[in-house]
C-alpha cells in the first residue's frame, strides 16, 4: 500500500539522549530506538502533578529539565518536510521529574494522597459528600464523568463491593474515618440487601443487584450482563466478597467472617470440579449445576475469572486477616492450577484463558475466542509472586518472569507507553504484530496490572529491568489517567495518552468500573514502593470492634512480603504509643477496652 505523505500528530515517549541547548533533542524508546524532535512554534510544558495538585506549568524551564537520562512525554506533530523522513515538531512535552531517575510517583505519600483523594470523589459522587452522611440507599453502579448520578437505577452487588474495598483500603491508608464509615455501611448494605441464605445447603450466594424505579426495589438474581445472563458467574460471587473482606481486615466483624466461609461453601459445593480440579466458571440458577444445558457456551466451562480471580479480589486478604492455614491452602491451590494450565507457549505468548471441562483448550467462547487479555497475564504474574512470599515453588517464579519478559514485546506500547487492552492470541499468515481484537485504546485497570506486575517482580527478585517497566508504566498512568478537573480516573485513554470519552468509557461508574482498580493500585503500590523499592516506612490503620480476632491478635501484614523483610517499629493506640507489639510476626495485642480503639502501626523495611 502506498500512502501519500500527510501530517499527523502522535506522542513519544522516551529518555532524552542529547540536547543541543537550543530547540532540538534526541530521544531513546523504551526499546532502543531513537528520535529527533525540535520545539514547536508554541511549545509548552508542564510537570507531572497527583490529584488534587495545582496545574505546575514549566515551560519557561525546558531547557533546564532536558537532561540526559530523562524521562519525558512528548506530543508533537509529524511533518512531511523531506524526501525519505518526517520532522518531528513537539507541541507539548510532559516532565515526569525534575532530576533523571527522581520520580515523583515513588515519594512515600504519592500513592496515599491518590487513594484519599479517589476516595473522596466517590464519596461526593455517591452520597453528596460527607456531610450528607453514608446512604447506600442511593448509590448508583452509573455514574456519569463528573460523578453526577441519573434517576431510576440499578445496583449491581459487585460494583458495591468493589467500591467498599476502595473505601476500606483507604481508610487503612489513611486513617481518615469516613472511608471506615463508607466501608462498614456498604459491607451491611451487601448483607442486608443483596445476600441469600440457602438454608438446606448451609452456604451463601449472592443477588447480581437491585433495580430502583419509584422508589420501589426488585432484585436481580442472576446476572443480565451479556456474557452471563441467566446463569450465577463465579466471579460476581467472587468479587462480592472483596469489600467484606478487606473491611473484615480492619474491624475484625464475625458476621463478615461467616458470610465469606459460607460463600466459599458455595465455592466448594457447587463450582468445584472434583474430579479433574479447578472452578467452573458459570452454575445455573435452579439446581446450581455447572454442566445444566441452560448454560449454553458457559455449560461445564472453566476460565481465568474462575480460577485466578480468588486471590486479588478476597482470599489474599482473608489468609493476611486470619492466618487460617485453610485459607492459604487454597490460595495454593488455586496458583497451582494456574501454573499447571494457564501456560500455552507452544501456541502463543498469551496464557490460554477460557478452557472445557477437561482443560481442553476453548476457542469458541463469545467475545474472546482465541484472544488475549493483557492484564489477566501480567496479573498473573503479580499473583504468583505474591503466593510464592508464603510457599516458594520454582515454577511460580518462572511462570511470572516468563510473563514479564514476552509481556512488553506483544502487550505494552515502546512508542508511546502503557498497556493494551485485548489481543490476538497468534499471527495470521504474512503479519509481524498481533492484532488488536477492536481497538488500540488503554485501560485503566490494564495498568494497573502492568505497574504492579513490575514493582512486586522488583520489590521481590531486585532486577533493575523490572524497575524500568514498572517506572515506565507508572509514569504513562499518572500522566494521562488522573482526571484533574473531575476527580478520580479515565476509564480509556487512547494510543496517545488523550481521552477516550465516549459511550460507557465516558463514565466514572459502570458494570466494569467502581473505586477497585484504581485505589488496589494505590494501596498495592504503597505498600512495594515504600517498604521493598524506596525501603521507606509505611502508616496502616484499624479499627477492631470488641472481641474480634481469635487470641486477641491483630495481623498487620500488608500483604505477603517476603519472610523477614518488613517489622512494626512503632504502634499507636488513639494516638499514644502501645508497645504490646510482636515486630517480627507483624501482629499487636488488641487493647481490653470497652469501645472500638483507633490502631496505626508503623512498618518498617528491614534492609
Amino acid at each position: 500500500m502506498k500512502i501519500k505523505k500527510f501530517e499527523f500528530s502522535d506522542t513519544i515517549t522516551g529518555y532524552v539522549k542529547e540536547f543541543d541547548g537550543e530547540e532540538k533533542f534526541t530521544l531513546e524508546t523504551s526499546d532502543g530506538r531513537e528520535y529527533q524532535a525540535k520545539f514547536g512554534a508554541n511549545l509548552f510544558a508542564r510537570m507531572i502533578r497527583n490529584l488534587d495538585e495545582p496545574y505546575r506549568d514549566c515551560t519557561g524551564q525546558i531547557k533546564d529539565l532536558l537532561k540526559s537520562g530523562q524521562l519525558v512525554f512528548v506530543y508533537g506533530v509529524y511533518y512531511p518536510d523531506g524526501e525519505e523522513e518526517y520532522n518531528f515538531e513537539a507541541q507539548i512535552i510532559d516532565f515526569i521529574a525534575k532530576q533523571p531517575g527522581k520520580y515523583r510517583f515513588e515519594e512515600a505519600d504519592w500513592w496515599i494522597k491518590q487513594a484519599e483523594s479517589i476516595a473522596d470523589f466517590f464519596i461526593e459522587a455517591q452520597f453528596g459528600g460527607a456531610e450528607n452522611g453514608i446512604d447506600y440507599s442511593q448509590y448508583r453502579t452509573d455514574l456519569a464523568l463528573t460523578g453526577a448520578r441519573k434517576g431510576d437505577y440499578r445496583q449491581e452487588t459487585d460494583t458495591i463491593s468493589r467500591l467498599v474495598y476502595g473505601f476500606a483500603s483507604a481508610f487503612m491508608l489513611t486513617g481518615k474515618d469516613i472511608f471506615l464509615e463508607a466501608a462498614e455501611k456498604g459491607t451491611k448494605y451487601l448483607q442486608e440487601k443483596m445476600k441469600f441464605y440457602d438454608v438446606d445447603e448451609n452456604i451463601i450466594y449472592w443477588y447480581h443487584g437491585i433495580d430502583v424505579s419509584d422508589g420501589q426495589e426488585h432484585k436481580v438474581f442472576t446476572s443480565e450482563f451479556g456474557d452471563d445472563y441467566d446463569a450465577i458467574p463465579m466471579y460476581e460471587q467472587i468479587y462480592a466478597l472483596a469489600g467484606p473482606t478487606q473491611t473484615y481486615r480492619i474491624t475484625g466483624e464475625h458476621s463478615i467472617l461467616r458470610d465469606i466461609e459460607l460463600t466459599i461453601d458455595l465455592f466448594d459445593k457447587f463450582y468445584h470440579d472434583d474430579e479433574q480440579c479447578g472452578y467452573f466458571s458459570h452454575i445455573d440458577p435452579i439446581m446450581l449445576d455447572p454442566r445444566s444445558e441452560s448454560l449454553g457456551p458457559n455449560q461445564a466451562r472453566k476460565n481465568w475469572n474462575s480460577v485466578g480471580d480468588h486471590a486479588p479480589a478476597y482470599l489474599i486478604n482473608l489468609c493476611l486477616a486470619t492466618g487460617e492455614k485453610k485459607h492459604y491452602d487454597f490460595l495454593e491451590y488455586t496458583a497451582d492450577t494456574i501454573t499447571e494450565y494457564f501456560p500455552d507457549y507452544e501456541n502463543s505468548p498469551f496464557v490460554q484463558e477460557k478452557f472445557h471441562e477437561d482443560w481442553s483448550h476453548d476457542y469458541t467462547w463469545g467475545w474472546q475466542q482465541n484472544r488475549g487479555v493483557i492484564g489477566h497475564n501480567l496479573k498473573i504474574a503479580w499473583n504468583l509472586m505474591r503466593v510464592n512470599s508464603h510457599v516458594a515453588k520454582e515454577e511460580y517464579v518462572d511462570f511470572a518472569e516468563k510473563i514479564a519478559e514476552i509481556m512488553p514485546e506483544v502487550g505494552m506500547d515502546k512508542q508511546r507507553g502503557g498497556w493494551y487492552d485485548v489481543m490476538e492470541r497468534t499471527l495470521a499468515e504474512g503479519e509481524n504484530f498481533h492484532r488488536f481484537a477492536w481497538h488500540d485504546r488503554k485501560a485503566w485497570w490494564q495498568q494497573e496490572q502492568g505497574i504492579l506486575a513490575y514493582q512486586i517482580l522488583y520489590g521481590i527478585l531486585g532486577k533493575e529491568e523490572y524497575l524500568k517497566y514498572a517506572r515506565e508504566s507508572a509514569a504513562f498512568y499518572n500522566n494521562y489517567f488522573l482526571d484533574h478537573e473531575d476527580g478520580a480516573v479515565y476509564f480509556n485513554v487512547l494510543n496517545n495518552g488523550i481521552p477516550y470519552l465516549l459511550g460507557t468509557e465516558r463514565q466514572k461508574g459502570s458494570h466494569s468500573m467502581s473505586g477497585y482498580h484504581s485505589i488496589e493500585l494505590t494501596y498495592l503500590a504503597a505498600v512495594y514502593t515504600n517498604l521493598l523499592n524506596t525501603n521507606k516506612p509505611l502508616d496502616l490503620y484499624f479499627k477492631p470492634v470488641a472481641g474480634a480476632f481469635k487470641d486477641n491478635k491483630l495481623r498487620v501484614e500488608p500483604d505477603i512480603l517476603p519472610k523477614g523483610s518488613v517489622e512494626i517499629e512503632q504502634v499507636w493506640v488513639d494516638g499514644k504509643q502501645w508497645n504490646r507489639f510482636d515486630a517480627k510476626d507483624l501482629t499487636v495485642e488488641i487493647p481490653p477496652v470497652d469501645y472500638r480503639p483507633k490502631i496505626k502501626v508503623r512498618l518498617k523495611p528491614i534492609s
